[in-house]
């Protein structure tokens, strides 16, 4: 009799298993980021998943009452991964562009990654270039050289104002253009132009003034209409007093300034 209930116990729960993929299914909510970008998405020294968008992965999923599953996955296959349905949200410092709105939905922003300019000490002095002067200072001119890397936008930004640039095979030869004075200004994201000003302070300054605020924004599948709900009022929350800015900003606003050099979390929090 225990072995012919046993079999019975085993036969009704078969429809359920294969339902369900063939696996048990989990309530965490798998989120997908590119875990080589520090300080927003990287690891910790045991291996562990860290960053400024591990913390606001994590507390999406607190939001939602589900733990959180950090799957690390190349920036370049993201989108694919969440519509073949092997992660459930992308937030990874993805811009909201028009071609990729096309694929997957956008939340609301939560971020703003800004293209600003690594300039030549000299060329800055010489035309009254300083850290605060507007971008227009720059392109104003009609002189300035730029350098940039084929395929970013180094190069295409200021080829789309009409300047020639002087291109670059990676992030270390567009910086020495500018080191060098071959070249007047370098324009790309935060950390990169910083980082190629504090390791030559002496013949380059940054100008803070963005010629792009791209938007940062989470990622889901088009048509979950809830979790893109979930997320625009979780998003919603992160201004309030005690919200999640103010706990990033606690945490990591020391690491991101010694980083950019001037600004805490802030820099990324504001459009402008």
């Amino acid at each position: 009799m225990r072995n012919i209930l046993f079999a019975f116990l085993i036969a009704a729960l078969i429809p359920a298993f294969l339902m369900a993929g063939g696996r048990p299914e989990s309530n965490a909510l798998r989120v997908g980021m590119d875990l080589r970008y520090p300080p927003f998405e990287t690891r910790d020294a045991a291996g562990n998943p860290e960053g400024i968008s591990v913390d606001v992965a994590t507390a999406f999923a607190e939001y939602l009452g589900r733990p959180v599953e950090v799957v690390d996955t190349n920036f370049g296959s993201l989108i694919p991964a969440l519509n073949a349905g092997e992660i459930d949200v992308i937030i990874a410092s993805m811009s909201r562009t028009e071609e990729r709105a096309q694929a997957i939905d956008f939340s609301d922003t939560y971020f703003y990654f800004k293209i600003i300019s690594l300039v030549n000490r000299s060329f800055a002095e010489a035309n009254g270039i300083t850290i605060d002067s507007p971008k227009e200072d720059l392109t104003g001119l009609g002189t300035t050289r730029f350098t940039g890397i084929t395929g970013q936008v180094s190069a295409s930004i200021p080829q789309s104002l009409g300047f020639d640039v002087e291109i670059a095979t990676n992030l270390e030869a567009a910086v020495l253009n500018v080191v060098q004075g071959s070249s007047d200004v370098l324009m790309m994201s935060a950390f990169p132009v910083t980082r190629g000003h504090l390791a030559n302070p002496d013949d380059t300054i940054v100008l803070w003034d963005p010629f792009v605020s791209s938007p940062i924004a989470m990622g889901v599948r088009q048509g979950e209409t809830e979790l893109l709900a979930q997320a625009n009022s979780f998003i919603a929350t992160m201004a309030q007093p005690g919200g999640l800015y103010e706990q990033l900003a606690q945490r990591w606003d020391d690491i991101v300034q010694e980083r950019l050099g001037r600004f805490g979390l802030e820099f990324f929090i504001n459009e402008n």
